[in-house]
């Protein structure tokens, strides 16, 4: 009867974290797109959440480790310790971003989820946990968002030397544009089939991953040249000029900021769902396994959760991403959203915790400090740095009292 009890507030709890998920991270892809003009916040909203919820039923992880990016072995702890524990975990993981939310600041609920596994793991035996795991992700906090933001400041320079200093700037960006395009496509179409299909018996390993994806791109270039040739702009002084400059690479922009949904959905939709999936097989079995599958439901009960947290609350952090920390245009948007779908496939691919809220706000950053260091606003960056220091700790510390609380009543 107890663990029915824990298996259903399970549900709830990973609910409340997948909300949470919504709410804070959907600034992830959005919230340069809105703080260009790109998209309206509702139109921005929308385009979230139908590749959010796409990402996470249709490519989401269907095999995940019982014990949140193998911080602790699943066979140091009793399955009645581990479930109640995962409650914990889960409650305490989405309290904190649910305050991070409500203060516009992007936090990664990565970090959130293996801080609060941390924490209740740490009141039965500190010695269990991996700590070489936790420095990996603790290492990650500075390379993510410093990798987002050289490759934005390289993507956002060369725009500026290709296209924006340019006597005719529509006219270069039409030359220019398509090589962009070829490589937005590629990487969409490489975050997607490599190692992304596995559930669906479609493994292509690298080399056919890296032809289809070049083939896609191609296409996808040959198409924006195509169209793009058709775009005449008429213009009489300079700030017309780049204004029409600047629609020009909407598109592209709405393009980077939509695979960088779907990416995010089928990424960290585990967030929630996996300390769940744990609570439901030790129900079911009665045992802790190394690993387990995630059924559909539970990745459309993650994929609804991000949904109902993008278009309840998630228009807190957008507008810190995209107006707080530095002025966003079209083209300065296009380069934090590549840099980001770019840094994200590669250290994804390479094994690495790395957080997307760290890599948006690095590469927004790049952008800045290539417009100059004066347009960016430190004491919203102060702050945002911040939060990243107490993710962890604090997750660990609302974990630890909720585990306290709950051990008397389910052990």
């Amino acid at each position: 009867m107890l663990t029915l009890v824990v298996m259903i507030a399970g549900i709830i709890a990973a609910l409340y974290m997948a909300w949470n998920i919504g709410a804070n991270d959907v600034a992830n892809s959005m919230g340069t797109s809105v703080g260009s003009g790109a998209l309206t916040l509702r139109k921005a909203l929308i385009v979230a959440g139908i590749f959010e919820f796409l990402g996470a039923v249709l490519v989401g992880k269907h095999v995940t480790s019982t014990i949140s990016k193998g911080i602790v072995s699943p066979a140091a702890l009793s399955p009645n310790v581990l479930m109640v524990g995962m409650l914990a975990a889960l409650i305490g993981a989405a309290m904190w971003v649910t305050i991070a939310t409500y203060f516009g600041l992007p936090v990664s609920s990565t970090h959130s989820i293996v801080g609060a596994v941390m924490g209740f793991v740490m009141v039965i035996n500190i010695s269990l946990i991996h700590w070489l795991v936790v420095g990996e992700i603790v290492a990650s906090w500075v390379i993510s968002p410093l990798s987002g933001a050289f490759i934005a400041f390289l993507v956002f320079m060369a725009l500026k030397k290709t296209v924006l200093s340019k006597e005719d700037p529509i006219k270069e960006a039409k030359i220019v544009a398509p090589f962009f395009i070829f490589l937005t496509a590629m990487i969409i179409t490489m975050s997607v089939i490599y190692k992304g299909l596995s559930h669906l018996d479609m493994n292509f390993g690298l080399e056919m991953s890296l032809l289809i994806s070049s083939a896609a791109g191609i296409i996808a270039a040959a198409i924006g040249a195509l169209l793009f040739r058709r775009f005449h702009a008429k213009y009489g002084d300079d700030e017309e000029k780049y204004a029409k400059l600047e629609k020009f690479f909407v598109y592209m922009q709405v393009m980077t900021a939509a695979s960088v949904a779907f990416a995010h959905g089928a990424n960290d939709v585990a967030n929630a769902v996996g300390p769940l999936v744990t609570i439901v097989d030790i129900y079911n079995t009665g045992a802790v396994g190394a690993h387990v599958i995630i059924p559909l439901w539970v990745l459309v009960l993650g994929g609804f959760g991000i949904v109902l947290g993008i278009s309840t609350w998630g228009y807190k952090v957008i507008y810190t991403i995209g107006s707080k920390i530095t002025e966003i245009t079209p083209t300065r948007g296009f380069s934090a959203e590549f840099a980001t779908a770019f840094t994200v496939l590669v250290f994804s691919k390479l094994g690495m915790p790395i957080s997307t809220s760290h890599v948006i706000v690095g590469s927004v950053l790049g952008v800045g400090i290539a417009r100059g260091i004066a347009s960016m606003d430190y004491k919203v960056i102060k702050n945002i740095i911040y939060s990243w220091l107490l993710t962890i700790p604090i997750a660990m510390g609302f974990a630890a009292g909720i585990f306290l609380l709950l051990r008397p009543i389910f052990l």
